[in-house]
């Protein structure tokens, strides 16, 4: 069963910097990340908003899917399948100088204090409503899920306008709505489920994921081929934001530079520790060290 970790429900539609309250984590770094990272998105002619009407998102998904711009959501953000609530949900929209929706990315916050992804991942392609999906693993990839718990957070479904695609944007937003996420619960695991050809390529690693975890399928699913959940703590999301800030988001380096800063960070393993004040839930952390 996944609960609700208790939290303060920000009004839906405001500026994702005004939609900010870092009840968790290290202020400083969380609330200048968002600033900054808000800053570099506006500089592209995207305004972020931060929203929780999931039926809004479902209707633009199939407006842009008739137009061949954009694939179905995956029915965990569909609310005809799952329980997405403002306390458990939120999506960011980015809109143009006209007001047009050009940018959308999802999000899901699971509490699982008794329980792992091993028992729930299925939840993650559910086929009805609530109803996890039949999912297969290897007994590596169970020992992994197994150790994913508590306090949950997955990202994803992430849709950009054809005109603002190729500028970097999406390292950036996946970022900003994760750090709003770590802000706002105590989380203990960021996460997401992603297609091997997305990990050949390198990108869940440009992405920040610093775990990979094979061997899921889903049979009955979109997804014919193996699955792999890529991962990283609280601890380490703080790391990547201070690293991403310095390299990417220094002065106009991010809307300036060239791609080869952000390539050369694929493979990139930060070393940094974090502060003895960083807030975080319980982890355990032995399969992946």
């Amino acid at each position: 069963m996944t609960l609700i970790y208790p939290n303060v429900v920000p009004e839906n539609n405001l500026r994702l910097p005004d939609a900010l309250t870092v009840k968790y984590g290290p202020a400083p770094l969380l609330s200048k990340f968002v600033i900054e990272g808000d800053k570099a998105v506006r500089q592209m002619g995207i305004r972020l908003r931060l929203r929780h009407d999931f039926n809004e998102l479902v209707d633009i998904n199939k407006r842009l899917v008739a137009e061949g711009i954009w694939y179905p959501l995956i029915n965990m953000f569909d609310p005809e399948y799952t329980s997405l609530l403002p306390e458990n949900s939120y999506w960011l929209s980015g809109e143009d100088d006209d007001g047009n929706i050009v940018l959308t990315w999802a999000a899901r916050v699971f509490y699982w204090p008794n329980s792992s992804l091993q028992e729930n991942v299925g939840i993650m392609l559910c086929e009805k409503k609530d109803r996890p999906r039949s999912c297969q693993m290897t007994s590596e990839a169970a020992g992994a899920l197994k150790q994913i718990s508590g306090v949950v957070f997955w990202g994803g479904s992430l849709w950009i306008h054809p005109a603002f695609r190729h500028r970097r944007v999406s390292p950036l937003v996946g970022r900003l709505g994760r750090a709003f996420a770590v802000s706002r619960w105590p989380v203990d695991w960021v996460m997401c489920l992603v297609e091997h050809k997305t990990v050949k390529a390198g990108l869940a690693a440009g992405y920040g994921y610093r775990h990979q975890i094979r061997g899921i399928y889903f049979p009955e699913s979109q997804f014919k081929d193996e699955v792999f959940a890529v991962c990283l703590t609280a601890a380490e999301a703080y790391e990547d934001f201070a690293e991403f800030m310095a390299t990417e988001l220094s002065g106009s380096a991010y809307n300036e530079g060239s791609e080869g800063s952000l390539n050369k960070r694929l493979l990139h393993t930060v070393t940094s520790i974090s502060s003895p004040d960083v807030v975080h839930g319980n982890t355990n952390r032995s399969y992946f060290e």
